[in-house]
């Protein structure tokens, strides 16, 4: 395994996402004998699911999972990992792709030895974009405590090279002046494992995100449960850092409407009854109202879905919400209509959840290279079995069947390069 790029190298699969589902497609590759290409946009490997407090169907922390992938990363010499690496250019076809890469400088060198002597120098800050801005960083930072690789980065947005962080460093890893490089490799095959974004809800503006910090996004909730987060896992209100007696889960947030995404994003309702345990492990006697259009919790998470619905200090109501107020005492009020009585209703809480919907994360990357993409961006494998999407960049999906997709695209390239 390797994260530093050369100016030419071969090979036979190229996987383009370094989420659960490009990790799996390399590894599945690799473990058979391939030469494995992983490629990441970000500084750090694990995709949205670093970023999960817990995931189905076991309720695991990010770390069941993604430590033992990293470790086989680690051990593996035929996979080939370049962080903050994207695709420039592809030419060639199924067998005999020509693909132009383009690494950022990440400005710290491989001598880092992650001992924060250079974040306790560094006098800049920077909104933390892991905790979707919920608190901040120094310009030179590590994304999350298992950040793989295990390297600091920096953000030159912030940074005014003032040069602390390098007279800190008593390993000279750090390098100001590192510059992009880019470099092409050979393939048989591309695995599209680009995953997803959560939708911007701010373009929701009946739910009114911009409006109140009582109002998050599921993704937010994630990080505020997550013992790495920016409250150290305690579930508090964004601003004044209220404990909340009562919660709002606004569901379809962004999905299933024309005006956004037109399909339903799967997981929403599963990540909402996962968000409610969050809630009574810490707040038992909380309020919790779940405003609906359908639930889909299918096969073995019914009896989850049940066993919630039984909690008598949670309430579901089927009905679209129409607009969430701002109130003075920093809380809300969620207005919607009951779609089976008919009446309107306005529910005030301490804190409202949008559960906002899965869009592919790279639709303009796709459009840019002229990738088979459907109506709603989610990449289309071609038939030659060249080019293979893998996970959330083909559709929503959860965890489980992100590594069933996964495992059926490393087969489809491994077939691939031996033509």
């Amino acid at each position: 395994m390797t994260d530093e790029s050369s100016t030419t190298v071969t090979g036979g699969v190229l996987v383009v996402g370094g989420g659960i589902s490009g990790l799996t497609a390399a590894l599945e590759a690799a473990e058979v004998g391939k030469d494995v290409f992983l490629v990441e946009q970000n500084p750090y490997m694990g995709g949205r699911v670093a970023q999960l407090n817990q995931y189905f169907p076991k309720l695991c922390p990010p770390s069941c999972g993604l430590e033992i992938n990293f470790k086989r990363v680690k051990s593996n010499r035929k996979i080939r990992m370049y962080t903050l690496t994207t695709v420039k250019a592809v030419a060639g076809g199924p067998g005999n792709y020509q693909v132009t890469l383009e690494s950022k400088p990440r400005f710290v060198n491989n001598n880092c030895t992650a001992c924060n002597a250079c974040v306790e120098a560094c006098p800049e800050v920077r909104d933390n974009a892991f905790n979707f801005g919920m608190d901040k960083t120094k310009a030179i930072y590590k994304a999350h405590d298992m950040a793989f690789p295990m390297k600091y980065v920096i953000d030159m947005a912030a940074c005014t090279k003032c040069g602390k962080c390098k007279e800190a460093c008593i390993y000279d890893a750090v390098e100001l002046d590192m510059q992009p490089k880019s470099f092409t490799v050979d393939v048989s095959a591309i695995v599209w494992a680009t995953g997803w974004k959560p939708y911007d809800a701010s373009k929701m503006t009946n739910l009114k995100f911009n409006d109140s910090n009582a109002i998050i996004t599921n993704m937010m909730m994630e990080r505020l449960a997550a013992p790495n987060g920016p409250t150290g896992g305690k579930i508090l209100r964004p601003g004044d850092s209220k404990a909340p007696e009562s919660f709002a889960f606004v569901q379809c947030a962004g999905s299933r409407d024309e005006n956004h995404l037109e399909y339903c994003s799967y997981i929403c309702c599963m990540a909402s009854m996962k968000q409610i345990t969050y809630i009574r492990a810490q707040y038992p006697e909380a309020k919790i109202y779940v405003f609906y259009i359908d639930l889909r919790t299918p096969g073995k998470y019914e009896k989850f879905r049940e066993k919630l619905m039984a909690d008598p200090n949670t309430q579901f109501i089927k009905g679209k919400v129409a607009d969430i107020i701002a109130e003075s005492d920093g809380g809300v009020t969620v207005v919607a209509e009951n779609a089976l009585t008919g009446d309107k209703i306005k529910q005030k809480v301490d804190m409202a959840i949008l559960a906002t919907g899965m869009e592919p994360a790279n639709k303009e990357q796709a459009a840019a290279l002229g990738l088979a993409t459907d109506n709603n961006g989610f990449i289309l494998s071609d038939a030659n079995g060249g080019m293979i999407a893998a996970g959330c960049a083909k559709k929503a999906a959860d965890v489980v069947t992100c590594a069933q997709s996964s495992t059926a695209a490393a087969l489809k390239a491994i077939q691939a390069s031996r033509r």
